[in-house]
C-alpha cells in the first residue's frame, strides 16, 4: 500500500514523541504481556507449583520475539486477542505451553499491562513537566523585574512583571507535576485476581492456602515494579483509576492551553513572541505574517486533552457488576491518546518557553499609554499631602482624565494626562514629582520578590525531587 494512502493518527509522527508512541505500540504491549507471564510462572515455581526451569527459560528467551502479523492471523480465527498471543507464545516456546497463563484471566495481562504502561508513561511525563518548568523558571527569573501592563477582564489593570506572569504559568505546571508524581507513587497494580476478582483459580492451585495466594499477588506486583496492589477488584481493576489518571493528564492540557492563549495574546500586542525560525513561513498568502502557530497548536491539543477525562468517566459509570466488555474499545483510544497528547503538549510548551522573545520597547510603550490613568490616585494622594483640597483635586483629575481619554480614543493621540495636570495650578506643589510618581516600577508591588520566593521555596525543591526526570526532552519533530 502506498505511503499516505490510509489515515494515520496525527499524533503519530506529527505531535508526540517516538518513545511515547513506542510505549503504547503493539510490539511493546506484547513484550509486557510476556513479561507478565514470565513473572507469574517464576513466582508460581518459587511458591512450589510445578513449573519447570525449561518453561521459564523458554518464556524468557521469547520476551521480545512476538510476530504481530502471526498474532493477527490467530486472532482472526479465535476472535480473542489474548488467546492469540498465548497460542503464538506457545508456538515459539513449546516447553512453556502447559504453564503459560496458568490460573490467569485475560485481564491479568491486559489490565496489568495498561497499569505498567501508565506508570511508565507518567514517569516520562514527569520528565517533560520538569523540563518545561526549568525553561519557564529561567525565563521568570530573568524577567522578574521587567514591569509590564497587567490585564484583568482583558482590560488594562495595575502593572505586574513579565517574570511574575511567567510564574503563573509555572505554578500551573507545578500543580500538574505534583499530581503526576503522586500518581506514580499511588498507582495500584491489579496483579493476580482471577476471573471475577475472587482468586478462585489460584486458591485451587495452592490447595486453599490464602497466604500463598496473597504472597503470589505481592511478589508478581513487585517483579513488575509496583509496591501497592488493588485491595479488591472484579475481573478488571476499577475504571475509576483510569478516570483519575486522565484527570491529571487533562490538567496538563489545561495548563498548555492557558499558556498558549496568553502567548497568543501577548504576540498580538507585540510584547512577547514565540520562537520563529528564519526559514519559517507564516502564511501562504501574506509573506509578512509571523503567526503564533506553536501556541495555537498548544491550545488545540490542550483543549482536546482536557476533554478526554469525560470519556474515562463515562466508561467508569457504565461498568456492570464484575465487568462488561464495552470498556475495551474506548480504552484503546483514550488511554494512549491522553498520554500522547500530554507528551506533545509538554514538549511543545518547553520548546516555546525556551525561545520566548521579549520586546521591552513595546512593553514600555503600552505602559506609558496607560500609566497616567493608573497613577492618578497616587498623584491625588501626594497633592492632598502637599496641602491641596481633596475634593477639588479629585474633580480636576476627573475632568483632565476624561479629556485625555477622549483625545486618545477619538483622535489617536498620546495620553497627555500628566502634561495636563502639570499645567494645572492646583497641582503645582507636586509638578516636579509627577514623572516619578507615575513610574511603572512603583506599581509592581512585590512581584519580583514573589517570583524569587516561589522559585526558591516551591519550584526548586520540586525539580530537585524530580531528579533525573528534569532532563530536557528531545526536540519536537
Amino acid at each position: 500500500m502506498q505511503e499516505g494512502s490510509t489515515w494515520r493518527h496525527p499524533l503519530e509522527g506529527r505531535y508526540a514523541s517516538g518513545e511515547m508512541l513506542e510505549l503504547f505500540g503493539e510490539a511493546r504491549t506484547a513484550g509486557i504481556w510476556r513479561r507478565l507471564w514470565l513473572a507469574l510462572a517464576e513466582t508460581q515455581k518459587e511458591l512450589g507449583l510445578g513449573v519447570s526451569d525449561e518453561a521459564i527459560a523458554a518464556i524468557r528467551k521469547n520476551l521480545d520475539t512476538a510476530d504481530i502479523k502471526r498474532v493477527k492471523v490467530i486472532e482472526a480465527e479465535t476472535r480473542h486477542d489474548v488467546v492469540a498471543h498465548i497460542r503464538h507464545l506457545a508456538e515459539q516456546a513449546p516447553a512453556a505451553s502447559a504453564v503459560i497463563h496458568w490460573g490467569a484471566t485475560s485481564c491479568y495481562v491486559a489490565d496489568n499491562a495498561s497499569l505498567i504502561q501508565m506508570k511508565e508513561g507518567l514517569k516520562k511525563l514527569l520528565a517533560r513537566v520538569a523540563a518545561a518548568m526549568k525553561a519557564l523558571r529561567e525565563f521568570a527569573l530573568e524577567h522578574r523585574s521587567v514591569a509590564t501592563l497587567g490585564y484583568t477582564h482583558m482590560q488594562p489593570a495595575q502593572p505586574t512583571t513579565v517574570g511574575k506572569r511567567a510564574a503563573l504559568w509555572l505554578y500551573d505546571l507545578l500543580i500538574d507535576g505534583e499530581e503526576v508524581r503522586h500518581l506514580i507513587e499511588w498507582l495500584p497494580f491489579r496483579s493476580v485476581k482471577g476471573a471475577t476478582g475472587t482468586q478462585a483459580s489460584f486458591m485451587q492451585l495452592f490447595g486453599g492456602d490464602y497466604g500463598k495466594v496473597r504472597e503470589l499477588e505481592k511478589l508478581v506486583a513487585a517483579k513488575m515494579g509496583f509496591e501497592r496492589v488493588a485491595p479488591v477488584c472484579g475481573q478488571t481493576y476499577s475504571r475509576k483509576v483510569d478516570t483519575r489518571v486522565l484527570a491529571v493528564l487533562g490538567g496538563i492540557g489545561e495548563s498548555a492551553a492557558r499558556f498558549g492563549n496568553d502567548v497568543r495574546f501577548l504576540q498580538h500586542l507585540k510584547e512577547v513572541e514565540e520562537p520563529f525560525r528564519s526559514t519559517q513561513v507564516g502564511s501562504s498568502a501574506m509573506p509578512y505574517k509571523r503567526n503564533p502557530m506553536r501556541s495555537e497548536r498548544l491550545c488545540g491539543l490542550g483543549r482536546y486533552l482536557a476533554g478526554l477525562p469525560q470519556q474515562a468517566a463515562t466508561v467508569a459509570t457504565s461498568q456492570w457488576l464484575e465487568r462488561t466488555l464495552d470498556d475495551s474499545a474506548p480504552r484503546r483510544f483514550y488511554l494512549p491518546e491522553a498520554f500522547l497528547l500530554a507528551d506533545a503538549c509538554l514538549i511543545l510548551l518547553a520548546e516555546v518557553s525556551r525561545g520566548l522573545v521579549v520586546h521591552r520597547q513595546m512593553i514600555r510603550r503600552h505602559l506609558e499609554e496607560e500609566m497616567p490613568f493608573m497613577a492618578a490616585e497616587a498623584i491625588l494622594t501626594a497633592a492632598v499631602a502637599a496641602g491641596g483640597d481633596r475634593q477639588e483635586l479629585h474633580e480636576a483629575i476627573r475632568r483632565h482624565a476624561q479629556e485625555a481619554g477622549d483625545m486618545v480614543k477619538g483622535k489617536g493621540a498620546d495620553n497627555d494626562l500628566l502634561e495636563r495636570l502639570a499645567k494645572d495650578p492646583a497641582f503645582a506643589a507636586v509638578k516636579d514629582e509627577m514623572a516619578e510618581i507615575a513610574s511603572a516600577e512603583r506599581f509592581i508591588g512585590a512581584a519580583s520578590k514573589q517570583v524569587e520566593r516561589f522559585i526558591g521555596e516551591d519550584v526548586d525543591p520540586f525539580l530537585e525531587a524530580a531528579g533525573e526526570a528534569a532532563a530536557p526532552p528531545p526536540p519536537q519533530v
